[in-house]
């Protein structure tokens, strides 16, 4: 195939009918909130952080302990997507460990809470 071949094939190129798929959602300002009810968003619920060594980590072994920075009682912090979303508390289920929220954060700002 030659240089006027391939001339001659995109010449004949129209672009494509879309008007089968609708305005879908980039017609309207705001998507339905239905729409994202079954999506699914990481969360996460962080205790508390601390820094260590390389080599204190590589003591760690069953029943070590890593002291947080966190004190017994405060709140524990609930992301979802890397954004704080709410504040809890630990709670013990059985024999399973649980979060009651305590309170919801309402100003979810990017990187809020981060460190």
């Amino acid at each position: 195939m030659n240089h006027a071949d391939i001339d001659a094939l995109t010449q004949d190129q129209r672009a494509p009918d879309l008007a089968e798929l609708g305005n879908g959602v980039a017609g309207t300002s705001e998507v339905p909130l239905a729409m994202l009810m079954d999506l699914t968003l990481p969360l996460s619920i962080e205790l508390g952080r601390t820094r260590m060594t390389v080599q204190d980590i590589l003591r760690l072994g069953r029943g070590s302990v890593v002291q947080l920075e966190r004190l017994a009682g405060e709140p524990i912090d609930l992301y979802v997507a890397d954004r704080r979303f709410a504040e809890g508390e630990v709670v013990v289920l059985g024999e399973h460990f649980g979060v009651r929220i305590t309170r919801i954060i309402s100003n979810l700002t990017p990187g809020e809470g981060n460190a």
